[in-house]
């Protein structure tokens, strides 16, 4: 690879011709739109979407990527022009893994926050731009999981309120550059989360309005009454880019792509079409804008990041390292199935012309892919987040019911088994997670001699976490057994007994 040339706007056009590129003239493209987070998911979802809505000729949404902390992305990208490979990897009908590659030529312009947060405002403020999405993940909203609210304790934000010329948060970013938008007189924007949060758009607003009438009540009623804040529901498996994959994609282009991004060839994405100033053609890529997309966030949230976080607490822990892997175990499988099959889906809304045990089938079928090599321990990064989207929406409404929660409440003791560090091989492995210190000491104070109620009561008692569901007797009563078995038996072994039906409380 260090002998080969480097994908670029002069480049591009040597390129294999079985590789998708972009068929417009970049240098025509406006920067209509501002993404903060440039992730690999984004590049993988809304990247990919927005390329289709430009190629289709409608040239005013080049993507303005902004890296909050890090500049890795800008560092690859940025001699690239921006360029990156989308490769879309599945098995074929004999099960050897096959790839089809893209290069997305949407992202014009890439910024790091830290370096220059001032550049990030002006970019906010541009009058081409007209809306500025988000993935920042759950952790990034600087709120309170159990309640949604902006913790005005959170450093970043007392960092923000202190010194808004330097912003450090997502939110304070995003409330500094509206307030600089509206002081040159430029119109609204569209702020929408691509997060796993429910009902994302309405809680990026309103932590948007607070911080803002910590600084200027006139500012958050402008925001309030022009602004709009769609709610999303996004879904496609994008794994960590490893060094292999890096090889792989350059060797196929013929040149040095520094940091392609992989995904599976499933995608969706249901957008409440509620706009201040216009949006491209997202239907073009695979998207589908809808009255209200809270049902399917709840679809999503609770039968595909539900499972995965339950799949890869219990991978992790046993040993398995890809999600293939793990589903593959046949008693993982038939707990993940029957997880979805009788406490998930009796949860869910009625969504018209949705057939859920396909759903579910595909669902499994994903899993599988054995060309993405999906990591469960990235899976399982920021747990005290994604928990209460994922798993506690659904556990409260089947405990209000009332109703018998053993699988979903397995996933939930494999995450608290998750907080010792060390896997059943004897692999040690970082908590990844911005509640780690206090949650991995809560927990092995909490153990003693050995996993008792005690140790139940202290972690649901963890309220930045669990909230009201602290001293929940059934839910404790669920918890000790498998709690119990996962420490003295191991992931095999509670998941036989599980699906025998027995550690129930």
């Amino acid at each position: 690879m260090a002998d080969m040339n480097r994908l670029n706007d002069t480049t591009v056009g040597t390129l294999p011709a079985a590789v998708v590129r972009p068929p417009y003239d970049r240098r025509a493209l406006k920067n209509g739109i501002v993404h903060l987070g440039i992730g690999a998911f984004m590049r993988a979802h809304m990247g990919a979407a927005t390329e289709a809505a430009i190629a289709a000729g409608d040239l005013r949404w080049g993507i303005t990527g902004v890296s909050l902390r890090q500049a890795d992305t800008r560092d690859a990208l940025a001699p690239q022009d921006g360029l990156y490979t989308l490769a879309i990897r599945d098995a074929d009908a004999q099960g050897q893994p096959r790839q089809r590659l893209q290069v997305i030529g949407a992202v014009r312009n890439l910024l790091v926050a830290p370096e220059n947060p001032q550049a990030v405002l002006e970019a906010i403020a541009a009058p081409d731009t007209r809306i500025v999405s988000l993935t920042v993940t759950e952790k990034g909203y600087c709120h309170d999981p159990a309640t949604g609210a902006l913790r005005l304790d959170h450093p970043d934000i007392v960092h923000d309120l202190a010194h808004p010329q330097v912003p450090r948060s997502a939110i304070g970013m995003l409330v500094l550059g509206l307030q600089l938008r509206h002081a040159q007189g430029h119109g609204p924007l569209t702020l929408m989360s691509l997060d796993n949060l429910p009902a994302n758009g309405r809680v990026l607003r309103a932590a948007v309005l607070r911080f803002a009438e910590e600084i200027d009540s006139a500012l958050r009623t402008w925001i309030e009454r022009q602004c709009r804040f769609p709610c999303s529901m996004v879904d496609r498996i994008v794994p960590k880019t490893t060094d292999g994959d890096r090889a792989m994609v350059s060797a196929a282009l013929g040149c040095v792509d520094a940091w392609p991004v992989l995904g599976e060839p499933f995608f969706d994405w249901a957008i409440e079409d509620e706009f201040a100033a216009d949006r491209p053609d997202w239907t073009l890529g695979g998207a589908r804008f809808v009255p209200d997309a809270e049902p399917f966030e709840r679809l999503k949230l609770r039968m595909v990041n539900g499972t995965h976080s339950s799949l890869a607490y219990l991978g992790a822990m046993a040993g398995w390292q890809t999600v293939d892997e793990a589903i593959a175990q046949p008693a993982l499988h038939t707990h993940i199935e029957a997880l979805m099959r009788d406490e998930i889906e009796p949860t869910l809304p009625a969504l018209p012309g949705l057939d859920l045990a396909a759903y579910r089938h595909n669902l499994l079928a994903r899993y599988a892919n054995p060309a993405l090599a999906h990591r469960t321990q990235q899976i399982a990064m920021d747990g005290s987040q994604k928990l209460p989207q994922r798993l506690l929406g659904t556990l409260r409404d089947r405990l209000a019911r009332p109703l018998p929660v053993p699988r979903m409440a397995l996933g939930l003791a494999a995450w608290m088994h998750y907080l010792r560090g060390v896997d059943e091989l004897g692999q040690a492995y970082g908590i990844d997670d911005p509640h780690a210190t206090q949650l991995t000491a809560l927990y092995q104070q909490s153990l003693g001699q050995g996993v008792s109620p005690h140790t139940v009561q202290a972690m649901l008692a963890y309220a930045p976490v669990f909230g009201d569901l602290a001293g929940h007797a059934a839910l404790t009563a669920a918890l000790l057994p498998l709690l119990q078995s996962l420490q003295a038996h191991g992931v095999a072994a509670t998941l036989e007994a599980v699906n025998r039906g027995e550690l129930t409380a």
